[in-house]
């Protein structure tokens, strides 16, 4: 497993190293399916990928795997996590996934980078969480689909954590100096590209189906399922910061835009503190 110390010369130079790795996972991923492999008999593919989708490098990990081994049998895309364990089988699965490295032990001696993977990690499942709870709302046809999508939208932001540490540190040590930085800067500063370019170069060569790629795809941000996978991105990350954070009055109004929720009705679903909601009413005339 290599770390990347210095910025490689394109986008397909960064996907290339990144695809080459054997990708970790969490440590409680593999201390769950083991644990479920013990009893895989009467396990449920439901199960099973519960544990998945509370990790995004599992989840990619299962998703890579399982195009890489598509045959011409197979005519249709598998865009879920519990359809993807269905097509793969249980037993396979667990043979598959036996014996993977963990983001624990790869960044053993790389404490700084263990954050903020773990931090990224983090945003991911809230991602995920506020993703299907606005698709729920919303009625989309396959919520399962939002929420796969959500959860893999900052894959590449998590994988330079892990491979990339000495950079990304670096990106974030320009924006400790500069608060006003924004992160595309400092990102096209250290590594010669943002890390959106990266993503969406890097989904495509793991050859993910269309559908999950469109549904991560900034371009198409006038569809609502699209929309509501980047907006459920960036509130997370907003939030992360602090209810404080400037971005999410804008947040907060194209949620409500999507969603159709009255705003008192949809601040009690997000959680916003008593006393922060003063920030996300109109001034009284």
């Amino acid at each position: 497993m290599a770390f990347l110390d210095a910025p490689l010369d394109s986008v397909d130079a960064y996907v290339r190293f990144l695809s080459a790795q054997d990708v970790p996972v969490l440590r409680q991923t593999v201390r769950e399916l083991e644990a479920l492999r013990a009893s895989q008999d009467s396990v449920s593919g439901k199960r099973i990928a519960a544990v998945v989708l509370a990790d995004p490098l599992m989840t990619a990990k299962l998703l890579t795997t399982l195009q890489a081994r598509r045959t011409l049998a197979q005519n249709h895309d598998i865009t879920t996590i519990d359809r993807a364990i269905m097509m793969m089988g249980i037993g396979p699965f667990f043979d598959t996934f036996s014996a993977m490295p963990t983001v624990e032990d790869v960044l053993a001696h790389r404490h700084d980078a263990l954050v903020g993977v773990l931090k990224g990690i983090g945003r991911a499942r809230k991602a995920t969480h506020y993703a299907r709870d606005w698709a729920i709302l919303r009625h989309d046809l396959d919520v399962d689909e939002i929420t796969v999508a959500a959860l893999l939208l900052e894959a590449a932001d998590i994988l330079c954590w892990t491979f990339a540490p000495t950079l990304t540190l670096q990106v974030h040590a320009l924006q400790r100096a500069n608060r006003w930085l924004r992160s595309a800067q400092a990102q096209r500063a250290v590594f010669g590209f943002i890390a959106q370019e990266i993503q969406v170069a890097l989904v495509r060569a793991w050859k993910l189906p269309d559908l999950l790629v469109a549904l991560m795809d900034e371009s198409s941000a006038a569809n609502p399922r699209v929309r509501n996978v980047l907006l459920a991105a960036d509130f997370a990350r907003h939030v992360a910061d602090r209810w404080s954070n400037d971005a999410l009055p804008d947040d907060i109004a194209e949620i409500e835009k999507l969603v159709h929720l009255p705003r008192e009705a949809l601040l009690a679903r997000l959680g916003v503190p008593g006393e922060e909601l003063y920030r996300f009413f109109p001034p009284a005339t």
